[in-house]
């Protein structure tokens, strides 16, 4: 129940974290699925914002559990861009990737 709960705390925080500009916005797809050991969701809004994610509790039962997420987002700026980011988020952190962002 507390994995389940915690998948939950983390999906609900990652969209969160996504930029909404316009509070009209409506969502015109979504789609979800939770597992005891994954989830993943997808949506699409009108306002030009999706997102996909996937993550998967690796070695599940085991003291090395570990959550992998992996997944992408794009959004319109205000400077009239499209910028999308893709990240994986593992034991060796958040590794985001994108057009727009500094490489190491």
């Amino acid at each position: 129940m507390q994995l389940t709960l915690a998948l939950v705390v983390l999906v609900a925080a990652v969209t969160v974290a996504v930029p909404v500009p316009d509070k009209n916005a409506k969502t015109l797809k979504f789609s979800s699925a939770m597992n005891l050991d994954s989830y993943n969701y997808q949506y699409e809004t009108s306002n030009g914002i999706s997102a996909q994610e996937t993550g998967e509790l690796k070695n599940f039962g085991s003291e090395a559990s570990a959550l992998a997420v992996r997944g992408t987002f794009s959004f319109t700026a205000d400077d009239g861009h499209v910028y999308t980011v893709n990240y994986i988020a593992d034991e060796n952190g958040f590794q985001p990737e994108g057009a727009h962002l500094p490489k190491k």
